[in-house]
Order: C-alpha cells, then structure tokens, then sequence
C-alpha cells in the first residue's frame, strides 16, 4: 500500500485554533483510497516547520506529500499552484519577522506544485465542495514549506507529487471574528480525504 504524508501546522498570530492540526491529528494511520496517512503537525516557524517536513519524509518514505495550511479569510478549498523563493510576513510563533528574503539563497525562483491539483479541484466541485486553484501560497511559512520541500525533493530527485492545499477558518475561528468566511470542520476533513482520494 502507498504512503502520503499529511501535515497541518499548530495555531499562529491571533488564531486561537488551526483546523488542519485537526485534520492531521484525525487523518493520522487511516487508509483512503490506495493510501495510508502519515501525519504531522509542525510549527509554524521559518526555521523549524520545513525541516520537520523533511524528517517526516526520511522517516515515513511517502509516496505524495499533502501539506496543509489555514488561509482566513478565504471561503474555499485551494491547492495552491506555486511557491515562491521569498520569506516575508508577520513574525512566526518564534516571534520572527522576516521581510524580502530568499528563502533558499540563490535558488529557483518559484517551484511549482506536483499534486494533481485540477484533480483535486474537479473532484471537490463534483462532490458539492467549494474549491479553486490557487495562484499565490503567501510569503509566509506556508509558502516556505512548500518552496523548500519542493526543493528538497528536486535535489534528491524523489519525483514524488508534493504541494500545498490552504484550508478556510472553521465554523468555531467565525464565531470569534464575525464575517471571517468559514467551513465546518467535518466539511474540511472530506474535503481532504476527497482529495487524497483523487490522487
């Protein structure tokens, strides 16, 4: 049977919660589809988060990577189509600050996702969930983790499919920011098990 790796990251800035710990913790040693989950919940930090990514891939030796991240704000379920080699955000949960900084010095400018993501895409809309490519993963640690993970495999020439999918604010983060576009948290967890599904 394959293996996939999902990981989802613990809460950070002003979010109280994160709904893919969630899903991570949840998912964890299911089988859906061909696949077996191996999950993790990182830290969100632009030092820590993607080597832990890395460790988790020499460890559980994947047959696809599915990292997950929470996009406030956003209503739909969105792979995202690339990343880009840039650090700059808000301070991560180690009370870091980056701004206008390669991530990998001198490497690529943008790797791009090797998920299936119109797949996954088609395969949420036919199963009535609302999702949509999307063309920027941020400059801040969800971004990181994918550029870098991207990155590690290229290097290694592990030519396994890797991306990242941002998720909405659950139900529970809306009650506590009134009009913060939301879904149900047992909503999200279809939506990934749709989406391993489909790969």
């Amino acid at each position: 049977m394959k293996t996939i790796l999902v990981t989802g990251f613990e809460p950070f800035l002003d979010h109280e919660d994160n709904p893919t710990r969630k899903i991570a913790a949840v998912l964890d040693g299911e089988v859906i589809g061909e696949y077996k989950v191996k999950a993790a919940v990182l830290p969100v930090t632009f030092s820590g988060a993607a080597d832990k990514v890395k460790e988790k891939i020499e460890e559980t030796n994947p047959d696809a990577v599915m990292m997950l991240g929470l996009a406030a704000g956003r209503n739909p379920i969105t792979p995202e189509r690339v990343a880009i080699n840039c650090n700059d955000g808000e301070v991560d949960n180690n009370g870091v600050k980056k701004q206008d900084e390669e991530i990998i010095e001198g490497g690529p400018a943008a790797y791009f996702s090797t998920l299936p993501i119109r797949n996954l895409v088609d395969a949420l809309t036919e199963a009535g969930v609302p999702a949509a490519i999307s063309n920027t993963a941020g400059t801040y640690v969800c971004n990181n983790i994918m550029y870098q993970t991207l990155h590690y495999l290229k290097e290694r020439d592990l030519s396994i499919p890797a991306g990242f999918i941002h998720v909405p604010a659950s139900h529970q983060m809306a009650l506590q920011k009134h009009g913060l576009a939301s879904m149900s948290e047992e909503e999200m967890l279809r939506a990934v098990r749709l989406m391993i599904e489909a790969m």
